[in-house]
C-alpha cells in the first residue's frame, strides 16, 4: 500500500491494520489492534464482548498451512516467541471450546467467520470489488490464500501501467488465473506481457500510440492459441505487417478490434480471410483505406481467400468512407452468419444496397445512422426481407420519412428497439409504428421536431413494453404529453436533453 497513513478496515469489535508495523507500539502481528487473547479464543475463559466476530490467523488452507503466532499469555513480554500448529481441514481436529465456557460467551463451535473452509471464503471474496479483494487478502494468511483462489478471479480484466520491469508481477496474475489484460500505457516490450502470461485470453492495447509492427512482431514470433480476443483500437502505427503476423500465429482469436488503424488497407483483410477462420467479431471503423474490393477478400469472394471468414457474426464498418452498394452485394453474397453490422456515416451507401441485406435471413442489428442516401425507399427494400432485425438505426438519416414508416411496420415485427433521431417523421408515421410494433422497447426520436403530443399520447397507449424513450429536441411536446409516456409501466429511462426525467 502506497498511502500516507495505513488503512484500517472496520469488522465488528475492532480494526484491522493494512500497515501493521506501524502500530501497537512496533508490534508487527497483523492482529496487534485486537486483544491478544483473541488470537487463540480456544484457550480464553472469559470474552469481552460475544459480538465480536473472531479471525485466527493460524486457521489452515485446503493443504497443510504452516502459520507462525505469539502465544497469547506472553504477547507482550515475549514477542519473538512463537508456536507453530499444523492442523487439517477437517473439523474434528479444529480446536474445540473448553467444556466450562458458558454457551453465550463465545460462538458455537464452527459457526462463526474463522471456521469457513477456504472454498467458501474464496465465494464470499469474489463478490467483492477487486479492491476489497485485496483488503481481504491482507488479513491472514488463509484469507490471503482464499483471495488467490483462480476462483475469484474469473473474468477479470487487469488493467497495467507498463512502464518499469516487475518480475513478480506476471507471476501475480498467473496465480490469481487472470487471463483478460488491458494495457493503458506501455514502455517496455510488449513481449514481455504475452510470455509473461502463457494463457492469456483476452489483450486490449486500444489507444497504445506506440505500438508498432516491430513490436507486434517481437511479441507474437510463437503460435498463442489461447488468446481469442485483441484490441488494437487506435494504435495507428499499425500497418498491414502487423495483421501478417498475427494471422500467422493467432489463429484462434475469435475478436479484432482494428478501430481507428487507419494504416490497414485492402491487404490486410485478404491476411485475415486467410488466417483467421474463426474469427466472430471484426471493427473497421475509420479504416480509410478499406474498400468494395477488400469486403471481397472477408467474404471470400476472390481467388485467394477461399471461404474468407464463415464465422462472422459482426463487422463494423462506421466511417468507412470508400464502401459503397458493391460491398452490400459482397456481404449479402458471402457473410451468411452476420447478425449485425455497423455501416454508419458510410455516405456512398444508397437504398439500392439494402436490397442485398434484406436477403440476410439471420441479420439482427442494422445501424445506418447518417447514411445521408437511405430514404423511404430504401427501407421498403429492407423490409421486404430481414424480418429478423430486432435493432435499426437510421438516425440523421434526413431522407426517412412517414412513408419509412409504414414500411416498418409492415415488415418489421421483431423490433425492439428503433432509433428515429432527426428523421423527416411526423404524427402519424409515429403513430403507425405505434399501432403495429407492440415489442418495441426502445424509442429513439429525439429532435425530430414535428412530433407534438398527439404522438406520443398514442405511443403512451400503444407501446406497453416500452422501457427507454428519447425525446432530446422535441420543442413541440407540453408536459401533459411527458405525463403520460412516464406512467407506462416498465419505462425506466426518458431523455429530454441534459438530464433524465427518469
Amino acid at each position: 500500500m502506497e498511502e500516507a497513513s495505513f488503512m484500517l478496515t472496520e469488522i465488528p469489535g475492532g480494526f484491522i491494520s493494512h500497515r501493521p508495523h506501524t502500530i501497537a507500539g512496533g508490534h508487527h502481528h497483523r492482529f496487534a489492534p485486537y486483544p491478544a487473547v483473541l488470537h487463540q479464543p480456544h484457550l480464553q475463559q472469559t470474552v469481552t464482548s460475544p459480538a465480536i466476530y473472531t479471525i485466527p490467523s493460524h486457521h489452515p488452507s485446503h493443504h497443510h498451512a504452516h502459520s507462525h503466532h505469539a502465544h497469547a499469555g506472553h504477547h507482550a513480554a515475549h514477542h519473538h516467541h512463537h508456536h507453530h500448529h499444523h492442523a487439517s481441514i477437517r473439523s474434528a481436529n479444529r480446536p474445540k471450546s473448553p467444556a466450562t465456557l458458558p454457551s453465550q460467551a463465545i460462538e458455537e463451535e464452527g459457526t462463526h467467520i474463522g471456521h469457513l473452509y477456504p472454498e467458501i471464503l474464496a465465494m464470499i471474496f469474489a463478490k467483492l470489488s477487486v479492491k476489497d479483494r485485496g483488503r481481504a487478502a491482507q488479513v491472514c494468511t488463509v484469507w490471503r490464500d482464499a483471495a488467490y483462489a483462480k476462483s475469484c478471479w474469473r473474468g477479470v480484466e487487469a488493467s497495467l501501467h507498463l512502464r518499469r520491469p516487475s518480475p513478480t508481477l506476471f507471476g501475480s496474475l498467473v496465480k490469481r488465473g487472470i487471463k483478460r489484460v488491458q494495457v493503458l500505457s506501455v514502455r517496455r516490450a510488449l513481449k514481455d506481457i504475452v510470455t509473461g502470461v502463457p494463457n492469456l485470453e483476452s489483450l486490449n492495447l486500444s489507444g497504445c500510440y506506440n505500438i508498432t509492427d516491430m513490436a507486434i512482431g517481437h511479441a507474437f514470433a510463437a503460435d498463442f492459441p489461447n488468446l481469442k480476443v485483441l484490441n488494437l483500437s487506435l494504435c495507428k502505427q499499425v500497418t498491414d505487417s502487423s495483421l501478417g503476423r498475427i494471422t500467422q500465429h493467432l489463429k484462434n482469436i475469435e475478436v479484432l478490434e482494428l478501430g481507428g488503424c487507419s494504416n490497414i488497407t485492402n491487404t490486410g483483410l485478404l491476411l485475415i480471410s486467410w488466417g483467421l477462420k474463426k474469427l466472430r467479431r471484426l471493427n473497421l471503423r475509420s479504416c480509410w483505406h478499406i474498400s468494395d474490393h477488400g469486403i471481397g477478400h472477408l467474404a471470400g469472394l476472390s481467388k485467394e481467400t477461399a471461404d474468407g471468414t464463415p464465422a462472422l457474426e459482426y463487422l463494423g464498418l462506421q466511417d468507412c468512407q470508400r464502401l459503397s452498394d458493391e460491398a452490400l452485394r459482397h456481404i449479402a453474397q458471402g457473410l451468411t452468419s452476420l447478425r449485425s453490422i455497423n455501416l454508419s456515416f458510410c455516405v456512398s451507401v444508397t437504398d439500392s444496397g439494402l436490397k442485398h441485406l434484406a436477403r440476410m435471413s439471420r441479420l439482427e442489428e442494422l445501424n445506418l445512422r447518417a447514411c445521408d442516401n437511405i430514404s423511404d425507399i430504401g427501407m421498403a427494400y429492407l423490409t421486404e426481407g430481414c424480418s429478423s432485425i430486432s435493432t435499426l438505426d437510421v438516425s440523421f438519416c434526413d431522407k426517412v420519412a412517414d412513408q419509412a414508416m409504414v414500411h416498418i411496420s409492415q415488415g418489421l415485427f421483431q423490433l425492439r428497439s428503433l432509433s428515429l433521431s432527426a428523421c423527416q417523421i411526423t404524427d402519424d408515421g409515429l403513430s403507425r409504428i405505434a399501432k403495429s410494433l407492440h415489442d418495441l422497447e426502445t424509442l429513439n426520436i429525439g429532435q425530430c421536431s414535428r412530433i407534438t403530443d398527439r404522438g406520443l399520447e398514442i405511443v403512451a397507449a400503444e407501446l406497453v413494453n416500452l422501457r427507454a424513450i428519447d425525446l432530446y429536441g422535441c420543442t413541440r411536446l407540453t408536459p401533459n404529453a411527458l405525463q403520460k409516456i412516464n406512467q407506462l409501466p416498465r419505462l425506466s429511462k426518458v431523455n429530454l436533453g441534459l438530464w433524465h426525467v427518469r
